[in-house]
């Protein structure tokens, strides 16, 4: 079971309040602007600011 587009389209950076987007492998969601990447656990997508990670 994977992420609706329903919810991604309603998905959004609790930092800068951007659109995320589903990641290649499918086990993140990325955020454009400031680069956060928030795990994706059990199909569930975790958008809590200490657990992303700043990717390069």
């Amino acid at each position: 079971m994977a992420i609706s587009q329903d919810l991604l389209d309603i998905l959004v950076c609790p930092v800068c309040k951007e659109s995320v987007t589903l990641t290649p492998d499918g086990r993140g969601l990325k955020c454009p602007s400031c680069r956060r990447v928030y795990p994706v656990r059990d199909d569930i997508p975790v958008m809590l600011v200490d657990e992303a990670a700043i990717e390069e």
